[in-house]
């Protein structure tokens, strides 16, 4: 049987772009400012404390108002770019990106931060939805891998890297510095962006699902609010049950949406295969484990060792540096076929669970407990991280790449929003319960300056290093169940597919 020119299309791969090396650099220079802004916002929070006022809710919503913006659009944003050019979309993600941060900048309360985090969220739709799809198209499957693993590096290096430049920036100017940073090198990106991409699109791509970005983002908003206000109104409360109850039914009607019109933003088929479900569970869990840590880690290096904005972002430098180190002598790479994808992800997960875990136990009397664990995530996440992309990304079509890259923003952001969401409420409800004079103090510096001595300030102290090593060990056990969950479902896949590939042999 003679294939089709469809088919013939499908099984060539990509001839690689003689500048596709250069063409990564700019790629991850503008993927590494978007994920800056998922963490250089956590070393800032006693700085939004103190200067705007912030309550603890405040400060989880400025963090997640960003993530939950764009988990909300990232999968339409994929499917514009393989519609409209992933070029295109690159270079509208930059320009609203850098205006997002320039608003940002220069916000005088906690509404009008919370506002311009959200806008900064649909420029960084738009742009992680593009970054991981031109890697696809650029590089052919002998390079790909590789290429992957690099992206993957920045990835993790935006994400832990964020409270070390957002330490060195309050050193010397005010919190706003922090997203002021981002314009330069959004205006970088653009001009590298307009000179060096390739246009590449798919022109039969589908329409976008604009009804399903938006039962998507409602969805989701409403759950993590459900979340964070359940410490303070209580679990039982009417308004956090409905509010959970409507997120819920919002996102089921978003499944059977997208079950339903021929034009989804996210084809359900997708979760047939259990090589995508296995490297979606993973991928969710490991960006729930470091959005969670990190939020907490900042907190626990300030609030409870006693370090400033500087010091503290230093000291969570080791995890990024670990990754980079890790993935730029392409360690993972070289384990993947030696190991398999199932024993490669686990054994990350694994690690992170247990960096997580040191930190929990060994973090409050100091910072050696903290150094162990900040390695031993690293290598977790430089091991995981990009076997997962690099099996979300086999698991969908080609030309379907910037679907592909919104589902693996997606996760990643929406894991990285309930990280900050769940872990913080495991800790504010630890605090209420073990501070019972505290309940009503909206934050730590609150209850701090409300205490009535320096016994009662060491209770409240202690109480909150222990609500934080509870919320790390949540964290890390479920980071493990994720891992185990991933290695399970990947191993099935392959033998599904092995058993299927020697039937067509055994019938031919």
């Amino acid at each position: 049987m003679t294939a089709t020119a469809a088919e013939q299309n499908h099984l060539t791969p990509p001839p690689s772009h003689p500048q596709r090396w250069l063409i990564l650099g700019v790629i991850c220079l503008a993927q590494l400012t978007v994920l800056l802004d998922n963490t250089v916002l956590n070393v800032a929070i006693p700085s939004l404390t103190r200067e705007l006022d912030a309550s603890t809710a405040d400060v989880q919503w400025m963090i997640n108002a960003y993530s939950l913006v764009q988990s909300g659009l990232l999968l339409t944003a994929g499917s514009s770019a393989d519609r409209y050019g992933r070029k295109k979309m690159l270079i509208a993600g930059l320009a609203l990106f850098g205006i997002g941060s320039l608003v940002a900048g220069l916000a005088q309360s906690s509404a009008q931060l919370i506002a311009a985090r959200a806008g900064m969220g649909i420029g960084g739709a738009l742009l992680m939805t593009t970054t991981l799809a031109v890697v696809v198209q650029i590089f052919d499957e002998t390079e790909r891998v590789k290429a992957i693993g690099i992206w993957s590096t920045v990835s993790s290096l935006g994400f832990a890297v964020g409270p070390l430049i957002g330490g060195v920036m309050l050193d010397h100017f005010w919190w706003g510095a922090i997203f002021l940073i981002n314009i330069p090198v959004a205006v970088i990106g653009l001009v590298a962006v307009a000179r060096l991409v390739p246009e590449s699109k798919n022109s039969s791509g589908e329409r976008p699902d604009l009804l399903g970005a938006l039962l998507s983002t409602i969805g989701m908003a409403a759950v993590v609010y459900a979340i964070i206000s359940g410490p303070g109104h209580g679990w039982t409360s009417g308004q956090v049950l409905l509010t959970a109850f409507v997120g819920v039914a919002v996102l089921t009607g978003f499944v059977l949406w997208e079950l339903h019109i021929p034009y989804p933003m996210l084809d359900m088929h997708f979760f047939r295969n259990q090589k995508f479900v296995g490297a979606v569970a993973g991928a969710i869990l490991v960006a729930f484990g470091m959005g969670g840590s990190l939020f907490l880690l900042t907190q626990q290096l300030q609030f409870v060792l006693g370090y400033g904005p500087l010091e503290a972002g230093l000291r969570t430098a080791p995890l990024a540096l670990s990754v980079v180190a890790l993935n730029l002598t392409g360690l993972g790479a070289r384990l993947v076929p030696k190991l398999g994808t199932p024993v490669t992800i686990a054994s990350g997960m694994a690690l992170l669970a247990a960096g997580l875990a040191a930190i929990a136990l060994l973090g409050g009397e100091g910072y050696g407990g903290t150094l162990l664990g900040l390695l031993v995530m690293g290598a977790g996440i430089a091991l995981a991280m990009p076997a997962m992309a690099n099996a979300i990304m086999s698991a969908i079509p080609p030309e379907k790449a910037g679907v592909g890259a919104g589902v693996n923003g997606t996760l990643a952001e929406c894991g990285n929003g309930l990280g900050v969401a769940v872990l913080g409420a495991v800790l504010n409800s630890r605090f209420a319960a073990l501070v019972p004079s505290a309940v009503g103090a909206a934050s730590l510096p609150a209850a701090l300056a409300a205490a009535s001595g320096d016994g009662e300030r060491q209770r409240i102290t202690d109480a909150f290093s222990q609500g934080l090593e509870t919320s790390m060990l949540v964290g890390a056990a479920a980071v493990l169940a994720g891992g185990l969950l991933a290695a399970v479902l990947l191993r099935r896949a392959e033998r599904g597919e092995s058993a299927r590939a020697d039937s067509a042999a055994a019938a031919a």
